[in-house]
């Protein structure tokens, strides 16, 4: 590929609007181009990039036994009324209307299409197991778009989905079949990653693992183990048991706190540590009034909470529910002293904590040296509804936790039997009875993983692409080509036998300077650069440096294919 004929422009200012590194960096280099809020033109250079993604990717669904095919990327309103999810899926499904007065979406996802798909394809337990991907344009309206790609309305999106009719030939031959394939990708994409236990979420099923790629940017907080390959979002890490609970030693009495409403201040004010004061969490559940209690250092996990009996669709108490139960005003909520019954939920380290500081519900007071069962009944339930902090034990019992950013690029999901149920989905089993199959879906976010490299893998001057997503892995840069012929030749010469050694290589013969030459090629992340000038003919050399090395080499040819090859 020669540059002069290939549509390269990048820009030298740092866009306004941008606010991450990858959106910045692939602004400047001429990657994308946006058309609208969340939705971006992909240039000839970025497309490069996102082509290398689909083919690793492609080759190792392949690889593991996925079928690839294409849905519709607009499903008609009946497919999603089957599941339920027309109304459940909230505003982020982008919903549209034929000229007919016919509604449709423009999908997020494809449960719907592919199990409709296979309740049409498949009959029997004999055609089974199968495993369906595609690899094609999503749309979520996303409330406010941002950060580039990374989090854009319309993406690229690789989706696959098995059908098993065992639950075990799910985990072994479907689910375990992706974490492996997944691992796989990333691993030859050269990303540093983990896959972390995650939550399901809105798509549902038994288990789910996140494919995170490490970078300080990301959105997600991981929680990993110092000694072991313990790996969870930090949604569904375990905070596990503290063990017994201490004797109560401390009288129960009431303290003047007037202006003090966090645990914080409470703890400043009393001279004691944080970790032995108590936060009320006033909640309103399915079935009334609830009270959740954790450790005054800690903080309710949202997720957590939702998976207790009552509370899947848990909102927080409005202040007159909670002057109607409690009493108080908020900042000074307790579980002592209700006015009306409420359930009490402790987080574990709670139940295990003696002469405690909790509010009085009572504005301006709190009460100290409170025990569980002297001066208020065991939790109605004992639970963990915390998030880790690091130094938290990790739950396989090694070592230690800690934390890490991390941006999701995968999702392996087992559903069970939630969708194939929905739809009526059957496949006759050995025995001849109809049986819903069990379904994984595996999602890779093929367009993030653009962005998720770059955010990985930058520096001052620009990207620095691991060799397998480089828009090419070299570029051979021409010193003043129209005036030297010898030199054109050269380079033109360096150009077709590296190509022909498999190395993907373009020829920089744009005629530029070389500062503005050198520029480019760092900005737009290229792994390899050999400068062919007359200098270096005359000494029978060629000017090599790496992207990730400090300085230039100058090596015989011999030397520079060796290079190239390691």
């Amino acid at each position: 590929m020669r540059l002069s004929q290939f549509h390269l422009r990048t820009e030298k200012e740092t866009p306004a609007d941008a606010e991450v590194a990858s959106h910045k960096l692939m602004l400047k280099a001429g990657m994308i181009r946006k058309l609208a809020a969340g939705l971006y033109t992909w240039s000839p250079l970025g497309l490069r990039v996102l082509r290398k993604v689909e083919a690793i990717v492609r080759e190792e669904m392949n690889r593991a036994g996925a079928i690839e095919m294409a849905m519709p990327s607009v499903q008609p309103k009946e497919l999603w009324e089957e599941t339920g999810r027309w109304a459940k899926f909230g505003p982020q499904l982008l919903k549209i209307r034929d000229r007919k007065e016919q509604d449709y979406c423009f999908t997020p996802t494809a449960e719907e299409a592919v199990t409709d798909f296979f309740r049409q394809e498949f009959s029997s337990y004999k055609q089974l197991p199968v495993n369906l991907y595609q690899v094609t344009t999503k749309f979520r309206d996303e409330i406010r778009p941002r950060f580039g790609v990374m989090r854009a309305r319309e993406f690229v999106m690789k989706d696959a989905y098995s059908f098993h009719v065992s639950d075990d030939d799910l985990m072994r031959n479907g689910y375990q079949a992706m974490y492996d394939a997944y691992t796989r990708i990333f691993t030859r994409l050269g990303l540093e990653f983990r896959a972390v236990n995650a939550d399901t979420g809105a798509i549902g099923g038994s288990a789910s693992h996140e494919f995170q790629v490490l970078a300080e940017s990301g959105e997600d907080a991981l929680v990993f183990s110092d000694a072991s390959d313990y790996a969870a979002n930090v949604e569904l890490a375990e905070a596990v048991s503290p063990g017994e609970r201490p004797a109560g030693a401390e009288t129960l009495r009431k303290v003047d706190t007037p202006v003090q409403k966090t645990c914080e201040d409470v703890a400043a004010l009393l001279g004691i540590a944080l970790q032995r004061t108590v936060k009320s969490v006033a909640i309103m559940g399915e079935d009334g009034f609830v009270l959740a209690l954790v450790r005054g250092d800690h903080v309710v996990n949202e997720i957590k909470l939702a998976k207790l009996p009552g509370l899947a669709e848990y909102r927080l108490a409005t202040e007159a529910e909670i002057l109607e139960h409690l009493g108080s005003e908020p900042g000074f909520l307790g579980p002592l002293n209700a006015r009306k019954k409420i359930r009490v939920v402790a987080d574990r380290s709670v139940a295990a904590m003696a002469d405690f500081v909790v509010g009085a519900n009572e504005t301006g007071f709190h009460i100290a040296g409170v025990n569980w069962g002297r001066d208020l009944p065991e939790p109605d339930e004992t639970a963990d509804i915390r998030n880790v902090v690091a130094g938290d034990p990790s739950p396989d019992g090694k070592g230690t936790l800690a934390f890490a950013r991390g941006i999701e690029v995968g999702h392996v999901f087992a559903l069970g039997r939630k969708y194939s149920e929905s739809m009526k989905c059957t496949v006759l089993d050995e025995n001849g009875k109809a049986v819903h199959p069990a379904m994984g879906c595996y999602g890779i976010g093929v367009s993030r993983i653009v962005a998720a490299a770059i955010e990985q893998n930058h520096d001052e001057s620009g990207i620095r692409w691991p060799d397998a997503m480089a828009p090419w892995q070299a570029v051979v840069c021409v010193i003043n080509p129209k005036n030297n012929a010898d030199v054109a030749a050269a380079a033109e010469s360096l150009h077709r036998e590296l190509n022909a050694t498999g190395l993907d290589t373009a020829l920089d013969d744009r005629g530029l300077r070389p500062g503005s030459m050198f520029a480019d090629i760092e900005l737009i992340g290229i792994p390899h650069r050999i400068v062919v000038s007359e200098r270096g003919l005359a000494a029978g050399t060629f000017e090599y440096r790496a992207r990730s090395a400090a300085e230039s080499e100058n090596l015989d040819k011999a030397s520079l294919l060796a290079r190239l090859a390691g």
